[in-house]
């Protein structure tokens, strides 16, 4: 009876949830990272939105739903709202289908982002309590110590719901969340001795706005990779995008490839290129295969992207001998 009865709630707050999520590495199993322990199998990228699909059919009233949804989905603690101020919207794709936010918001507020791969919560006004947030993970890196900047940068995809932000001008008010998450476990897998020795060799992966927390990693310098000629860890990233135009952060490759980031390009669309695409075409997973894991016991990954990408860059890994809990998602 308690079976049918957590499925029975469940199904209705699934069907009834109107969140949208971006920039967060997906699994077939979504767990929380905080007080909550349920596990909730989805075959939905990550970067998804779960619109309304039936009606609802609990009584349950609307503080209950948004518990629920929080328990469940495992996004962390309630939200505390701040208000913020849009500074900058530029595009970052030359598509126009991505934008670039740069937001103001409290400084106490910044100083909670510690690692890479966290994450806030982000709705249209802080006296709207109605408002369905949606969740980004924030693509600047985290304040170098001494620093107290007073603003966050944010990667997000236009959809047709999302007009609010991705079309807000300069000076717009929006309400920012508490940071939340535990972003990647860079510190304690790649440091130290838990396995026989340190990371050496660092794999990124990222498709999409999953470029977003990605970014922050490499930009953090919390991976401690090794500009060219200077030692330290190796890294090269495996970014898949459908074309060019829609590939954000173009213009950062450069300064990525002068920190001892390789940066490998991919394009699924390369017939949609007009022929002015070189590089190489297909899936990052593939691009993984053909390219293989040369020392997997010293290689460690960071990844941010849809499901079947996940998927697959964990499974060649795993299968070539990298530590799975060096294979790294941002929850």
């Amino acid at each position: 009876l308690i079976i049918m009865k957590f499925v029975a709630v469940f199904a209705a707050l699934m069907a009834s949830s109107q969140l949208e999520v971006y920039a967060f590495a997906p699994s077939s199993s979504i767990a929380t990272r905080g007080a909550a322990t349920q596990t909730i199998s989805t075959d939905a990228p990550i970067a998804s939105k779960f619109n309304d699909v039936a009606a609802s059919t609990t009584n349950f009233n609307q503080k209950q739903r948004q518990s629920l949804s929080q328990l469940f989905m495992g996004w962390g603690p309630d939200p505390v709202w701040s208000g913020a101020t849009i500074s900058s919207n530029a595009a970052a794709s030359s598509s126009g289908n991505f934008v670039s936010l740069v937001v103001d918001v409290p400084s106490d507020l910044v100083a909670e982002y510690k690692v890479p791969g966290q994450y806030v919560q982000v709705k249209v006004s802080v006296d709207d309590e109605d408002a369905k947030p949606i969740f980004l993970a924030i693509a600047s890196p985290p304040p170098a110590e001494g620093e107290s900047p007073s603003s966050i940068e944010f990667l997000v995809k236009k959809t047709d719901n999302n007009d609010w932000i991705t079309d807000a001008a300069e000076g717009a008010s929006v309400a920012v969340s508490q940071v939340m998450g535990g972003g990647f476990p860079i510190v304690e897998e790649c440091d130290g001795f838990k396995y026989d020795f340190p990371l050496q060799n660092c794999l990124l992966f990222a498709n999409g706005s999953g470029i977003a927390p990605i970014r922050a990693a490499m930009e953090s310098g919390q991976l401690k990779v090794g500009k060219p000629g200077q030692g330290g860890r190796t890294a090269r990233l495996y970014y898949g995008c459908t074309t060019p135009a829609d590939m954000p952060y173009i213009s950062k490759f450069k300064d990525w490839e002068m920190n001892g980031f390789e940066v490998v390009p991919v394009i699924s669309q390369p017939q949609n290129c007009e022929g002015q695409w070189t590089g190489r075409t297909g899936y990052v997973q593939s691009c993984l295969e053909e390219d293989g894991v040369p020392i997997p016991r010293n290689t460690g990954a960071v990844l941010c992207g849809v499901k079947g990408m996940a998927d697959s860059v964990k499974d060649i890994l795993t299968k070539a001998g990298v530590f799975e809990s060096r294979v790294m998602t941002n929850f």
